[in-house]
């Protein structure tokens, strides 16, 4: 059997939101490279107009090439072995694969085997989010991870204390990944779906919402994110740049949501909201 590769040559800053939209095209396997990442279907099995127009309206944002060639089948796990490197996060919490040895020195350990889901802890968006989740408290909490990726966040949430996690994701493989991770972390209390924020079965209100997706996604949703949080609930955001903050300030505002705080790493930006 033959795959697809489509490589990608980007800035840093546009990895991770670029795997995205182009997993919506129909690539389900992924591989970050110094230059950017290479994205993998079967054959032909992917969407050649919604690719062209991912190109098209990104190339217009910053220097972007796409390249296409044939490759026989890889063993991709073997392949990611070889590039995953355990992440520290504020020298408190490690985030490592099955592989890696565990390390004591640290009050927090995270287990993730990615495959074909997003959220590692390579990319800022997930540090900074990581990050703003240890100085939160999260014991006994309800706790909503939208487009959860890996379960990275819900894993965290629970390791954090959080009574239960109501955690979905429009990829299918997020959801069987996430729920092997939640698993391998001993975190029951995490609930998976699969679907958007209109389309699952989300019972109450929370405490914290956490949502690491795009700046968009986070406009368009902002609205149902506020009617979810209870008085004084959370909301931790990222999956945006610093230039981003004023316009979800702005949208947030309009939903009884205010600026707790904000944090930064490298042009990448979290914000943490309050409902008043």
């Amino acid at each position: 059997m033959h795959h697809t590769r489509l490589q990608v040559h980007c800035v840093p800053e546009y990895t991770e939101i670029l795997m995205a939209e182009v997993a919506e095209a129909g690539f389900d396997t992924f591989m970050e490279t110094e230059n950017g990442f290479e994205a993998f279907v079967e054959e032909e099995k992917y969407d050649a107009a919604v690719l062209e127009s991912i190109r098209e309206r990104y190339s217009a944002q910053t220097p972007l090439t796409f390249s296409f060639d044939k490759i026989a089948k890889r063993n991709w796990n073997e392949e990611w072995e070889k590039n995953y490197e355990p992440i520290n996060v504020e020298d408190r919490c490690l985030i490592r694969a099955e592989f890696h040895k565990p390390v004591k020195q640290y009050s927090y350990e995270i287990v993730i085997t990615p495959k074909m889901s997003f959220g590692t802890g390579h990319h800022q968006t997930t540090y900074l989010m990581v990050k703003s989740q240890m100085v939160i408290d999260h014991q006994n909490k309800r706790v909503m991870d939208a487009g959860c990726g890996t379960a990275i966040l819900s894993i965290m949430a629970c390791k954090l204390g959080a009574s239960m996690v109501e955690a979905f994701d429009i990829d299918e493989w997020s959801v069987i990944n996430g729920d092997e991770n939640k698993a391998i972390n001993g975190c029951n209390n995490i609930h998976l779906q699969q679907g958007k924020i209109t389309e699952v079965s989300l019972q109450g209100k929370f405490d914290i919402i956490l949502a690491n997706i795009n700046k968009n996604v986070l406009l368009d949703e902002m609205k149902i994110y506020s009617t979810y949080l209870n008085q004084g609930g959370l909301l931790l955001l990222s999956g945006f740049y610093t230039h981003d903050i004023p316009d979800l300030l702005r949208e947030a505002s309009g939903h009884g949501l205010k600026e707790v705080r904000r944090d930064e790493r490298e042009t990448w930006a979290s914000l943490l909201l309050a409902r008043t």
